[in-house]
């Protein structure tokens, strides 16, 4: 790469990047990243009833695996190449002729076993069908193998189409095209009243998606974490572009079904996208210690607050961006709540719950 590209050729980060990256991911273990010792700081001004401990261990290269995340709020969907189309159920097979009484009541024992495989409640209909069979009336049997079947296709079909939204959901981070061959065939049994080929097809379609995402389960941190992290920057009204380059080019080895090279490079992404919002994010903490100070000298509570920053302490130590960000907008969510009040004594400023313009109470 010459002096003059503006990014790499190969991930596209920003080269004025290039040495915040190489610092951010360093890990020696002589001395603790500038970040890690500044929330420490931050810290110990608000935690003056005991000092931070420090964390157990060494710390860790960022370019280690992630923690699997905890449950957040929505996130910038991922712009993946749209998945192969699984067409839907639509019209409803008909009943298989039974041509002797035999074959009606094998297969009115089959619909008793998918049934129970599906978690479906015959109780009724195993009265009936005792009915049925002591008093050797086919027309009832024949009718009752009807009912069974029109409720074993509805209870399928709603397992297909559970299916297909789980398949539908991997499919945009990682390839399923075992999943997909499967599922146009069980639509093809349900078609043609073959019952117990689709349940068997769609136990192992189920199984399928649960190993993809088992391998991918990487990947699928790595993307939700940059995600995060690209809308936080733009929250704190910065730009991510300018280290979204390897986040584009890890969802397209993604994409491809390259798993390895793309867990290096949302690795990457995740770095580079923190050495954007670490200037931000620690202007915006130093605003909410502020008035987390404001509020203790006023007498409020902030236990909570201390608590979710000695979090934000703990995460950035270990490098999950994810438990960062989740403890942090707690913490935020609790100053934005508090606003400064001039107090009766005059002048000293207090703070209290802020109240919403919209709020009717107000």
């Amino acid at each position: 790469m010459t002096s003059e590209a503006p990014q790499c050729p190969k991930c596209h980060l920003s080269v004025m990047l290039f040495d915040a990256v190489r610092e951010a991911a360093g890990s020696s273990s002589d001395q603790d990243p500038t970040y890690v010792r500044t929330i420490g700081e931050l810290l110990a001004t608000v935690d003056l009833a005991k000092p931070a401990a420090p964390s157990p261990g060494t710390p860790q290269g960022l370019m280690s695996r992630p923690k699997r995340p905890t449950a957040l709020g929505p996130v910038p969907p991922a712009r993946t190449p749209a998945p192969k189309p699984i067409a839907p159920l639509t019209d409803l097979p008909k009943l298989p002729d039974a041509k002797t009484e035999t074959e009606l009541r094998r297969r009115v024992q089959e619909y008793f076993e998918l049934g129970r495989r599906l978690g479906v409640d015959f109780t009724d209909f195993e009265a009936r069908s005792g009915a049925a069979s002591l008093s050797g009336d086919g027309s009832s049997l024949e009718v009752l193998a009807r009912e069974m079947f029109v409720h074993l296709v509805s209870s399928l079909s709603e397992e297909f189409e559970a299916t297909l939204a789980h398949r539908n959901e991997v499919s945009q981070l990682a390839p399923t095209p075992s999943a997909d061959v499967e599922l146009d065939a069980i639509r093809e049994s349900i078609r043609l009243g073959d019952l117990a080929g689709a349940l068997r097809r769609l136990s192992h379609v189920r199984d399928e998606l649960l190993r993809v995402e088992e391998d991918w389960q990487v990947g699928r941190i790595l993307v939700t974490e940059c995600d995060l992290l690209s809308q936080t920057i733009r929250e704190l009204g910065g730009d991510p572009a300018p280290a979204q380059g390897p986040l584009e080019e890890g969802r397209k080895f993604l994409s491809k079904g390259q798993r390895s090279d793309a867990e290096k490079l949302l690795a990457r992404a995740a770095v580079a996208l923190w050495t954007v919002l670490e200037p931000r994010f620690f202007e915006d903490l130093r605003r909410i210690r502020d008035r987390m100070s404001e509020a203790r000298s006023a007498g409020a509570d902030i236990a909570p607050a201390v608590t979710d920053l000695r979090e934000v302490a703990t995460e950035l130590r270990q490098r999950n961006f994810v438990g960062v960000l989740t403890a942090y907008r707690r913490l935020r969510a609790f100053a934005d709540q508090l606003t400064p009040l001039a107090s009766a004594e005059g002048g000293v400023g207090v703070l209290a719950p802020a109240v919403r313009s919209d709020d009717p109470s107000a």
